[in-house]
């Protein structure tokens, strides 16, 4: 049991840390409307004083889901927080074009940007023990200060209860506040069509989900198939009654950059092709399979491995799927 007086206490050693930490200095926090980022943002406002605290949002445009531009403008204007928004579309598209990468995306395409922006100010982000670089990275490293990294989501979300902040649960689960590439299992190589694919996909299912009230534990739709064909899988936890996956499944089909919509009812065997590189590493396929995909979705998962002959994949394409046997 996470107790009021545990919680104050964490609060008060973080808010201290923070004050010993920057001796002062103005910071900057990686701030994207999420619950993480939101406490960050407010105990070092609590720390330092508004005139020393500046967040920096990377905007993706379509890339980034409504609800958590709706909670980036929300929250800066709730704790009067400075914030300063700059573009991230075209160099996340570049990041991303030869495969998923979620650790290079965040690494160059979101904390790398803010870095470059922030002007040698030390940065502070919502790292913690629920996500992997909160597992397996530094609490102080190369510019960047996470203090809420010893906590875990339960620990976050009590702070922010106890502070009175409102953020809106983006919707896709209730772990992770959301980016809709992660969706895309293959190389956002046409991004006016894969691109489009997964960020007009995952819109669609959340808008049904909210106007049906509908009590989703995990809600997200992958895409995935050849590049010339985008086949949409739709991970939805509890699955739903017929007339609401009817009511989703007609609304996908109707966009005209998916070929095929699949609801997720049963396990699935993912044919996945790989670049020598990681189809030779089988560590690096273990994490893929079990720490990278299972995770996030909401049946079980067999995975068949093949060696790619395209030589622009650096990572891996999920080029089919099979009804398990």
């Amino acid at each position: 049991m996470f107790s009021e007086s545990l919680m104050k206490e964490n609060i008060f050693k973080i808010t201290k840390e923070i004050k010993e930490l920057c001796e002062g200095e103005k910071v900057v926090v990686a701030f994207s409307g999420g619950l993480d980022s939101t406490v960050v943002s407010a105990l070092a406002l609590q720390a330092l004083g508004r005139e020393r605290v500046e967040a920096i949002n990377i905007n993706f445009e379509e890339y980034s889901y409504r609800k958590s531009l709706q909670n980036i403008e929300y929250i800066s204007k709730y704790l009067n927080l400075k914030l300063k928004v700059i573009p991230g579309k075209k160099l996340q598209e570049e990041v991303l074009k030869r495969g998923p990468a979620c650790n290079k995306c965040t690494r160059i395409a979101k904390l790398g940007r803010i870095k470059k922006e922030s002007s040698g100010r030390l940065v502070l982000t919502g790292s913690n023990q629920s996500d992997t670089w909160g597992k397996k990275g530094l609490k102080l490293s190369n510019g960047f200060y996470a203090p809420l990294f010893n906590l875990n989501k339960e620990e976050i979300k009590k702070i922010a209860d106890y502070l009175e902040l409102k953020i809106l649960r983006i919707g896709e689960s209730e772990g992770r506040e959301g980016c809709k590439l992660k969706h895309l299992l293959k190389p956002l190589a046409v991004p006016g069509y894969h691109g489009l694919a997964v960020a007009e996909a995952n819109e669609v299912l959340l808008d049904w989900l909210a106007k049906e009230h509908y009590p989703a534990q995990l809600a997200n739709v992958k895409i995935i198939g050849p590049l010339k064909k985008n086949i949409a899988l739709v991970n939805l936890l509890p699955l739903p009654g017929s007339g609401l996956k009817e009511k989703i499944t007609k609304s996908l089909e109707k966009l005209e950059r998916l070929e095929e919509v699949r609801f997720l009812d049963q396990p699935i065997r993912l044919i996945i092709k790989a670049n020598k590189g990681q189809f030779d590493n089988h560590h690096s396929r273990y994490w893929l399979e079990k720490g990278r995909l299972q995770p996030d979705f909401s049946i079980p998962l067999e995975i068949d491995w093949l060696l790619t002959t395209n030589k622009n994949l650096s990572t891996f394409q999920v080029i089919d799927y099979q009804i398990a046997s």
